[in-house]
């Protein structure tokens, strides 16, 4: 996966904010996943994964509808975005590897 920017975590946190409450925790892992595979294969191959993009989590969660930035204040938004860095946390720890589907 390539580094992560604050840009990347308002991403995937727009990408939860548009799902449905019960869908985020899996969006998120799925998300992580497709950052992974992409830097995988972008490594690999020099090219772009052709699904996942660029190896950013930024590229990833843009493969799904992402709903309108919204204030830092808005309550649903900071839940998406702490979920969002609870994956980070978990992903770094645990050596980088993408976290358990």
């Amino acid at each position: 996966m390539q580094p992560v920017l604050p840009g990347d975590v308002a991403a995937v946190a727009r990408a939860l904010l548009a799902a449905g409450d019960a869908e985020r925790l899996r969006l998120c892992r799925r998300i992580f996943g497709g950052a992974a595979e992409a830097a995988a294969h972008t490594a690999l191959f020099c090219r772009l994964h052709p699904r996942w993009g660029d190896g950013s989590l930024s590229a990833a969660a843009r493969r799904f509808d992402l709903a309108d930035e919204v204030c830092l204040e808005d309550p649903e938004y900071l839940r998406c975005t702490r979920l969002v860095l609870r994956e980070l946390a978990a992903h770094l720890e645990t050596g980088g590897e993408a976290p358990a589907r």
